[in-house]
C-alpha cells in the first residue's frame, strides 16, 4: 500500500486479558464455517456502524461475538493486514472477573481465553503485534500507536 492510499475496510476489536495465577490468558475467537476450519484465531472485532466510534465498535463486537462486556479499555493503535486492505484498531483491557465467553454469534465457532504463548501461535499473523502491545500495557510501558505518514513528514 502506498502513502496516502485509503484502507477499504476498517474494523475495531478488543484484546481482553485475564490473569489466572501465574498464567496470562487472552480472549480470542475462531471464525465459523467449514471454509474457516484451518483459519487462524483472532481478537473479537468487526466493522463500525455508520457514525459509531471505534471504541464503541470494539465493545459491541466483543459482546456480540463472545457475550463478554468489556470494561475499561486503552487504545493501542491499529494493525494493517499485509495481504488485504484491512485495518484493525485495537483496545486492550482486563476482562471482567467472571467473564465466561461463549459463541454468541453465527460468525464464530469458538470463543475462549487462551494462554498467551499458545495465543501467539494460533492468532492471525497480522494481529500478533497486538499481543506485544497488550504486554507493554501490562508492563506499564507507553504505546506509540502507528500513524500514517503525511506528505512532508519524513
Amino acid at each position: 500500500m502506498t502513502r496516502g492510499e485509503v484502507r477499504s475496510r476498517e474494523s475495531a476489536g478488543t484484546v481482553l486479558y485475564r490473569q489466572l495465577g501465574d498464567q496470562l490468558e487472552v480472549l480470542l475467537v475462531h471464525p465459523a464455517g467449514a471454509y474457516n476450519r484451518r483459519a487462524p484465531w483472532g481478537i473479537p472485532k468487526g466493522q463500525p456502524n455508520p457514525g459509531e466510534d471505534l471504541e464503541a465498535t470494539a465493545r459491541r463486537e466483543t459482546m456480540e461475538e463472545t457475550g463478554v462486556i468489556a470494561e475499561a479499555l486503552i487504545a493501542v493503535g491499529y494493525v494493517d493486514y499485509t495481504r488485504s486492505r484491512k485495518r484493525v484498531h485495537a483496545f486492550v483491557g482486563q476482562a471482567p472477573e467472571h467473564a465466561a465467553p461463549r459463541c454468541a454469534s453465527w460468525e464464530v465457532d469458538k470463543a475462549e481465553f487462551i494462554e498467551v504463548s499458545r495465543a501467539r501461535r494460533i492468532i492471525h499473523p497480522d494481529q500478533a503485534t497486538l499481543l506485544d502491545r497488550m504486554l507493554k500495557v501490562l508492563a506499564g510501558e507507553s504505546i506509540e500507536p502507528p500513524r500514517d505518514v503525511a506528505v512532508g513528514d519524513q
